[in-house]
C-alpha cells in the first residue's frame, strides 16, 4: 500500500505533466484560441488564489496586488505594442520607427512602474 505522502506526490507529478502537455493538445485544433483562453483563465485563477491567501490566511482585505497586476499589465501592453507611437504623437516624433524594446526590459520596466505607482497609493 502507498502512504498518503507518496499518493499526493504522484498526483502532483501527473497533474504537472498534464498541465505541461495541455498547450500542445490545445494547439492540435489548428489555432491558438483555446491556448489563449486557458492562459487567461489560469491567470485569473492565480489572482483569485492570491486574494484567497491574503483574505483567508491573513484576514486582510488588501487589493494592492490587483492594482500592481493592472498597472503592470497596462504598462507592458503600452511598451510592447507597436501601436504606442500611433497613439501618442510625441513618442512618434521621438521614435519615428517605433519603439522596439526587448521583452525582458519591458517586463522589468512594467514591474518597476507598477511597484512605484502602487507604493504611492498607500
Amino acid at each position: 500500500m502507498m502512504n498518503t505522502k507518496t499518493g499526493k506526490l504522484i498526483v502532483w507529478i501527473i497533474s504537472a505533466i498534464l498541465l505541461l502537455a495541455l498547450p500542445i493538445v490545445l494547439q492540435a485544433t489548428g489555432s491558438n484560441s483555446w491556448v489563449r483562453i486557458v492562459d487567461i483563465a489560469l491567470m485569473y485563477v492565480l489572482l483569485a488564489l492570491g486574494l484567497n491567501i491574503v483574505v483567508g490566511y491573513a484576514g486582510l482585505l488588501d487589493l494592492g496586488y490587483i492594482a500592481f497586476f493592472a498597472v503592470g499589465a497596462y504598462i507592458f501592453a503600452l511598451l510592447g505594442s507597436p501601436h504606442l507611437a500611433d497613439t501618442f504623437p510625441a513618442i512618434k516624433a521621438m521614435f519615428p520607427n517605433g519603439l522596439h524594446y526587448n521583452i525582458w526590459l519591458v517586463m522589468i520596466l512594467a514591474a518597476a512602474v507598477a511597484g512605484i505607482i502602487t507604493s504611492q497609493m498607500l
